[in-house]
């Protein structure tokens, strides 16, 4: 029996009491203790009893869970699995520690007075076997190898049932209870749930029985195999038992090395007579091969689970490559034939690629054709955004980690490069690269091998490595916030992404691509643009470049009417203003057609140069002249 009660909080006063294997506590309404106060989430913490202790669990709550023992406070966000063993007296905390809810706990471990006939340690059980005729040994062995050969959890249920009904005739009920085995969950806050009961001559019941407190508890503290008295007699009048109506009853532990999987209980409920030691030894002797039996369907409900995920992620990740293998990159202008002619001489080689861009101009897109388009194309694609996890996350996640080489690492992990290996790996927003990790990253450029954390030794790989940056790169080697020779290594072959405003004439086929694949998305019927619209959105200067663009259009087909044309009052706000203030400046002046043409043109000359920070090459092959031409350009109209 658990009790919780409120001492500080909306809900002051407020008292649980529970004899269930679990209390979930929380806001929402499906909690077992409701507490409303606004910073406790809304399914904060639970208290799970393990067989042998209360266990409380933090479930991530948004502003934490502590424990107050006396003059000591635990805060589970530092503990192990975020759970701490709870004693009599406790105090929870929940939510801001300023204004904390406060809940009491009080564990009633009173003895509830089973009177215990017969014990069988578990590393006794293998040597009941000398006592058994020859002719019961037989038998048994038939029982054992039907029950081994089960893998599916209910055939598992159904088949030691009949065993166990076959021979032992004064059972009339067979529950199995398994110890949860849910991810994210630790062995000490996992439960022990009844997953199925069979009655005698009846088959399966329709809920399974509530596995029997007193014993259960004595079979997992003690790892034995226990046979208790009846109960209404002798066990004394404790609510579990009596609930029942059990008269004498069984419980054996399933058992996997070290590990308690679950508890076997063989209930008497009818007034025949109560079971015997000699019926504790042949339980105790079926019990090992129901152990390994439900050991195999975990293992397979764990592998099935496991294939599942890989079939799911291996869809998503063939529908993921399709897309970015087949959509292409988008463009015809001077710019982008120019990055075409770049990307053919640089597919099929080694090199390092450093991809350099403003925010939205396609930098993955092209990583991935560097890939798809070279002669790795058969192996994988791997992207990692660096700026996306903390530094101790990041480096797990490249380079892998050990078992045990920190907390949560429950297993070894391989890192991105390993899984990359012989294939392609892209560093998104490589300058958001912590330093200590960049030196790590200069090893494996260098070496061409790995090492995991917590691991002795280096493995070797084979990577090609595509880097991508919107930082100016050498200004942050100047300011020391990138290592000089990494930047070396990475700017082997570097490929700068042209802007939107840098390639306008692409516009149309951009919008008329999103266009497209956002019609078929939706199911809608969008004829095209406007021409006034067109021309507004091709003298929009798109800060968030292509992204902006696509954003843009996918906003434009779900606000347009079917088998209409987008017109300029569809345009977002910031789009139309932008055409009105350009329309605006070339209309300032009145004159002959020279000189508002001139003006104009000396508009689009200054605009262009503070797009390019007065850069002369660039602006010229952006205006479609030499550079000699603009230099001619700029002295006539004293801009020089």
């Amino acid at each position: 029996m658990i009790r919780l009660e409120v001492l500080r909080g909306q809900e002051v006063g407020r008292t649980v009491e529970s004899d269930q294997d679990l209390v979930r506590i929380g806001r929402a309404d499906r909690n077992d203790l409701v507490v409303t106060d606004h910073h406790v989430s809304g399914e904060h913490a639970s208290i799970a009893f393990n067989g042998e202790h209360w266990v409380l669990r933090d479930h991530h709550s948004t502003n934490g869970t502590r424990v107050a023992r006396g003059s000591e406070l635990l805060d589970l966000a530092a503990q192990p699995g975020r759970e701490v063993v709870l004693l009599s007296g406790d105090v929870l905390q929940l939510g801001e520690a300023s204004g904390a809810v406060h809940v009491s706990i009080t564990l009633d471990d009173e003895d509830d007075g089973a009177r215990i006939v017969s014990v069988r340690q578990v590393a006794d059980l293998g040597e009941v076997e000398q006592a058994v005729d020859r002719e019961l040994l037989h038998s048994l062995y038939e029982a054992q190898r039907a029950i081994s050969a089960v893998l599916e959890l209910e055939q598992a249920i159904d088949v030691v049932a009949a065993q166990v009904f076959r021979f032992l005739s004064r059972a009339t009920h067979v529950t199995v209870a398994l110890r949860e085995d849910e991810e994210g969950k630790t062995k000490r806050s996992s439960r022990y749930v009844p997953v199925g009961t069979r009655i005698r001559d009846v088959g399966a019941s329709a809920e399974a029985v509530p596995i029997t407190r007193s014993v259960f508890k004595k079979v997992v503290q003690d790892r034995a195999a226990v046979l208790a008295a009846d109960a209404r007699r002798d066990v004394g009048e404790t609510a579990s038992l009596m609930a029942a109506q059990i008269l004498s009853t069984i419980g054996v532990p399933l058992w996997q090395g070290d590990e308690i999987l679950g508890v076997l209980q063989v209930d008497n409920r009818a007034a025949k007579g109560l079971f015997k030691e000699s019926d504790l030894d042949l339980l105790a002797l079926l019990a090992q091969s129901a152990s390994l039996a439900f050991a195999n369907t975990r293992l397979v409900t764990r592998l099935r689970g496991a294939e599942e995920r890989q079939r799911t992620e291996n869809v998503y990740l063939k529908r993921r490559e399709e897309r970015r293998r087949f959509d292409g990159i988008i463009g015809e202008s001077r710019a982008m034939k120019s990055l075409f002619d770049q990307l053919k001489k640089v597919v099929d080689t080694r090199v390092t690629v450093l991809i350099e861009g403003e925010t939205g101009t396609g930098k993955e897109l092209v990583s991935s054709a560097v890939h798809y388009w070279s002669n790795r194309r058969e192996k994988l694609f791997v992207a990692q955004n660096c700026a996306a996890l903390p530094e101790n996350l990041l480096e797990s996640e490249l380079f892998g980690h050990k078992k045990g080489s920190f907390t949560g690492a429950t297993d070894d992990k391989k890192g991105l490069f390993e899984l990359a290996h012989e294939g392609t790996l892209f560093l998104d927003e490589v300058g958001e690269m912590p330093l200590t990790l960049q030196a790590k990253l200069l090893r494996v450029l260098q070496e061409g091998e790995v090492r995991p954390v917590g691991a002795n030794h280096p493995r070797k790989v084979d990577v090609r490595i595509v880097a991508a940056t919107n930082r100016d790169l050498e200004t942050e080697v100047r300011e020391g916030r990138f290592r000089e020779d990494l930047y070396y290594r990475l700017k082997v072959f570097p490929l700068r992404l042209p802007s939107l405003r840098e390639r306008r004439e692409d516009i149309p086929l951009l919008a008329g691509h999103f266009l497209k694949r956002y019609a078929e998305e939706f199911g809608r019927t969008v004829r095209g643009f406007s021409q006034q619209a067109m021309e507004q959105m091709q003298g929009y200067p798109w800060p968030g470049n292509v992204r902006e663009l696509e954003n843009e259009v996918q906003r434009l087909v779900i606000q347009v009417d079917d088998d209409g044309f987008i017109q300029p009052t569809h345009l977002s706000p910031r789009i139309r203003q932008s055409e009105e203030a350009t329309a605006g400046r070339f209309k300032t002046i009145k004159g002959t057609l020279k000189e508002m043409v001139e003006h104009v043109e000396k508009q689009i000359l200054r605009e262009a140069l503070e797009d390019h920070d007065n850069n002369k090459s660039a602006t010229a092959k952006t205006l479609g002249i030499t550079r000699e031409g603009l230099h001619k350009k700029l002295k006539g109209y004293g801009m020089t």
